[in-house]
This record gives structure tokens, sequence and C-alpha cells, in this order.
């Protein structure tokens, strides 16, 4: 093949062609005009003789140049793409390829690196196309260019193939990525260990929960749920979502919930709980902030007591399906600091199911965040099953996958609805104490009453009406009216708790052989399986004591 004949019609080329088919300018008619010492004049003046001895870029040897250019260069003309030229820098990376020969046969490294499509795209569109950072046989990395070129005036078109070679800056990007997937690795990897490994499961609920981390490159963030038994039948539930990504966030997450493990053994109400935890945020990170509810359920009471640091409501599904949100009150997150929080609550009754969870469930670019708690209350609504079953079903049902752009959270927790021999397991007595000395005995008999109508063994029972008769002596000479010994059981334990309206809570002292009181806290710790005392909402406090349930064969 004549290679004169083929040129590259590249940007340029023909602002240049045209130019030098116009009539040469002279510094005379630069001049004409203007007066002497103009500037065109004198840039007129200075090209001439010397600037006549510089070739023009048209007129330079195609062939020379693309033969020393470092780049991989390759021509291929027709339909089939037939091999017109190579230069050095190719042949020496793929060896020599015979000219005349279907691009498929010639140049097969092209063919294994899917580039002859891109070729018949070129030739048919007319316009140049790129391949980035293609690994070639060789073991280097190239960007491909190809541009179409045309053979004189003919119809007759080809492809100049041009590889730059980038293998460093490919290294480069696949060390940078290792780096991300490394740093996430470890991101998950700690993310992971500060959630609980296995959740603590209360007598009186059923518990679920699911974690996804974001399939983006470091995108894990500081999402995080815990369940706290606190003694007495009640129990915490908290979910939250340190803003930021990455270790860092993570890291402050498992401060976060260290912090809320320590302040739930304190008792307080939720509200206190969040304010604890505001305070501690700010001296942790002034710059971190995180969203957060805390919740209480009491199987007494039948409710969800619960406190919100910005976090999203928490929806109840009752017996019948209908779905409710949690309403006001939500604070400001977590670190903000200078907010009063509050404690709100919503009904949990038997046959309940509640739903907490972060962001990343329901918070879609392209929609409102008001849609996807909307499209949440509906998968509820018609979610039935084991709590884990509920919450595949959202997570699913919310189209989260692998690939999802943000970390996820879920928090199922249910109230069974308990009926037949499973009821029986699950009972409550309580005793209204008015008067005065007589209130002790009456406490004393109605003890040994309902403990004995539950068929507990002896040792047991005695135990029983000794705490209670203790509890009921405190409260007694140190508390103040209403007063009340509530007696309940469930499939594990039984729990004694007296409440009272003073709001003075006891501590465990050791008495001296002289002291006449101080022994009755001292004797429910000792025989108890685990005892407590905390304010309550109302005014006034409760003190409780448990004790563990002989396991049936």
């Amino acid at each position: 093949m004549n290679f004169t004949r083929w040129s590259a019609r590249l940007p340029g080329t023909q602002r240049r062609a045209a130019a030098r088919t116009e009539p040469t300018v002279t510094p005379d008619r630069w001049g004409e005009g203007r007066g002497e010492g103009s500037v065109p004049a004198a840039r007129a003046e200075h090209l001439t003789d010397e600037s006549l001895s510089v070739p023009a870029v048209d007129e330079l040897p195609v062939r020379e140049v693309l033969d020393r250019v470092p780049a991989l260069v390759a021509l291929v003309h027709g339909a089939d793409h037939r091999l017109a030229y190579v230069n050095e820098a190719y042949a020496t990376a793929f060896g020599t390829r015979p000219p005349g020969e279907p691009a498929r046969e010639a140049l097969p490294e092209l063919r294994e690196l899917g580039l002859l499509p891109l070729l018949d795209q070129v030739l048919r569109s007319g316009k140049p196309r790129t391949l980035k950072s293609r690994k070639a046989p060789d073991g280097r990395s190239y960007t491909f260019t190809c541009t179409p070129v045309r053979e004189g005036d003919s119809s007759g078109g080809g492809v100049l193939v041009f590889a730059t070679d980038v293998t460093d800056h490919a290294e480069a990007a696949e060390r940078l990525r290792a780096s991300e997937r490394r740093q996430r690795e470890t991101a998950v990897t700690l993310q992971r260990s500060l959630l609980p490994q296995e959740l603590e499961q209360p007598d009186d609920l059923r518990i679920a929960a699911t974690y996804h981390p974001g399939g983006t490159e470091a995108a894990v963030g500081g999402d995080w749920y815990d369940v706290i038994t606190l003694g007495g039948g009640r129990t915490a539930l908290v979910i939250g979502d340190v803003m930021g990504r990455g270790v860092r966030a993570a890291a402050v997450m498992g401060q976060l919930r260290t912090a809320v493990r320590a302040y739930a053994r304190l008792d307080l109400p939720p509200h206190e709980v969040l304010q604890l935890l505001d305070g501690l945020a700010t001296e942790i990170d002034a710059n971190q902030i995180a969203t957060c509810v805390y919740a209480i359920h009491d199987p007494n009471e039948g409710r969800l007591v619960y406190a919100s640091a910005g976090h999203l409501p928490i929806l109840v599904r009752d017996e019948s399906g209908t779905v409710q949100r949690t309403d006001e009150p939500t604070g400001p997150p977590l670190g903000t600091g200078g907010w009063m929080h509050s404690s709100g609550s919503i009904a949990l009754g038997p046959g309940s199911t509640a739903v907490l969870y972060t962001d990343g469930l329901v918070e879609r670019r392209d929609a409102d965040l008001d849609e996807g708690i909307a499209a949440l209350e509906r998968a509820l609504a018609g979610a039935t099953g084991t709590p884990q079953v509920v919450c595949d079903r959202l997570v699913r049902t919310a189209g989260v996958t692998a690939d999802h752009d943000d970390d996820v959270a879920v928090l199922v927790l249910q109230h069974p609805a308990r009926t037949g021999p499973d009821a029986e397991l699950f009972r409550n007595a309580a005793l209204e104490l008015l008067g005065g000395v007589e209130a002790a005995p009456r406490a004393r008999a109605f003890a040994s009453g309902v403990l004995t109508s539950w068929r507990f063994p002896a040792d047991l029972h005695d135990l029983g009406v000794l705490a209670a008769s203790e509890l009921v002596a405190n409260s007694l000479q140190h508390g103040t009216p209403p007063m009340r010994l509530r007696l309940r059981r469930t499939d594990r334990r039984l729990i004694i708790e007296v409440t009272d309206g003073d709001d003075h809570l006891p501590r465990r002292r050791r008495a001296e052989p002289g002291d006449e009181s101080g022994r009755g806290i001292a004797i429910v710790a000792t025989i108890a399986s685990s005892w407590g005392c905390r304010r309550t909402p109302g005014g006034g406090k409760a003190v409780w004591c448990e004790f563990a349930l002989p396991r049936t064969p």
C-alpha cells in the first residue's frame, strides 16, 4: 500500500492547508496605510528570512514522525480493517505484524482487548472513540484512541489506532483502590465488632435486628443499635446514626454505644439519658453530631416511652394492622448542646410490633423523606411473622442491596399476644398498701397467697415472701403514700416491686451490730438474683428485685 496516500485529519490540519493557499503577506503590504514603526510592520519584518527556513508541519514525512513516536500506532483500512502500518513502538511491544491482513488475524491483541467493535463504530460514525486503561497481553496498560482517516478524495476509509502507555497511572489507581478497600474493610470490621454480637432477649419481647454496610467505597457509617435489659421486667432499646463515614464515624459510634449502656444502668428516663449523651458527644468531637432514639418498654404499663434526638419516628403496628408514627417531641441531634430533651410515649400492647431504623432504609436521593417513611409504613402494615422475618421483609421492600449507597440499621420488636398454656407463665398481681402497721402483715399474706397460687417451689415461695416483706417495710419506713406491692412472673423469673411517693432512692449499706435498721436492702440483695431502684415519671420511686426461676426439663 502507498502510505503517502493516507493522512490523519487531526484538528488544525485543514486550517494549515488553507493557509498555504493564501497570498504571502509581505512587509510592504503590512505597512501599507500605517505609519512607520507600526506593530504589524515590525512583526512582518521579524518573520522574513528566518521563518522561511522552518518547514511546515504538513510537509514533514508522516511515516518518519509516527516511527519516532513513543506511543503505539497502528493504521487499518477497509471494512475488515486490513493492516496498513504499525510503528516501531507497536512492533516492539507486540512483535512485527504482517501488512494487508485483517485486524482479527494481524492484531490479535486488539481482538483480546475487545477493540474490534470499536473500530467498526469509528469507521461507521466518522467520530473518534477512546477506550481507557485496558491491560494488554504484554502486561502493560494502555489507553486506546481510535481516529477515523480517509484516503485522498475516495470513499474508502480507515482507522488510526493510537495507544498511550498508562501503566504507571493504572498501577497507582489500583493501589489507591486497594487502600480504599482496606480502609472500608477496617471500618466494617470495627463497626460490626462494636455492634451487639447477640441481642438480649427480654422475657416480654421478641427482638431482631440487622445491619447492612453501604456498598460504595468506604461508605461505612456510624449506624448502631442495642437492646439493654434494665431489670424489673423493663427493657431499653436504642438506635442511632453518627454523621459521616469511615473509621472515625465507627469509632465515635462505639463510644456513644458504650455510654448508652452505662447511662442505661442508672435507669433514668429516656430524655435524661439523651441529655447526658448530648454532653458526651460534644466532648468526643465538637464537629461530630449523631441522631438517636432511646426507648423503654415496661410490660406493666403496655407502653413504649421514648425520647428522640433528631432521629426518624418509631413506627408501631397494632394487633389489627394499623400503623402509627410516634409524635413529637423530637429534639436536635446529639452534639449540638443547649437543648432540653423531653420524653413521649406510644402504646405497645400485646400483638404489637415496633420498628426503629436509620435513614438509609427510607432516604433516597430522588424522593422526599416522608415518601420513604410512608412506604415503610405500608410495608409494615402487611408484614407478619417473627421479628426476623419482618426485619428481612422491610429491608427487601425498601430495595436495600449489596451496592446500596448508605448503611442501614433496623431493629424490630414484638410484644407477643399470649394465650393458652403460654399465658399461664406470665401473670401479674398488685396490692395497694393502705393503713399503718397492719400494711406489712397484709403484704406478706398477699405475697404468700399469690406465690402459692402460682405453684412455686417452697424455697422460692419463702424467699419471695421475705423479699416482699423487706421491701414493703423499707417503703413504710422511708417512703410516703401512695404505696403499691406488685408481683410479676414470666417464663424465666419472678419480679417483686414496691412503689411509693418519695423520690429518695435507697442504697445498700453495711449495718453495724447495734443498728436497729439498715438491713432490709442488704437482705434483699443477698437472697435475690438482682435488685435495683429508679424514680418513676410521676414522682416517687420503685424498688424491685428478681429471682431466677428453675428451668423445667
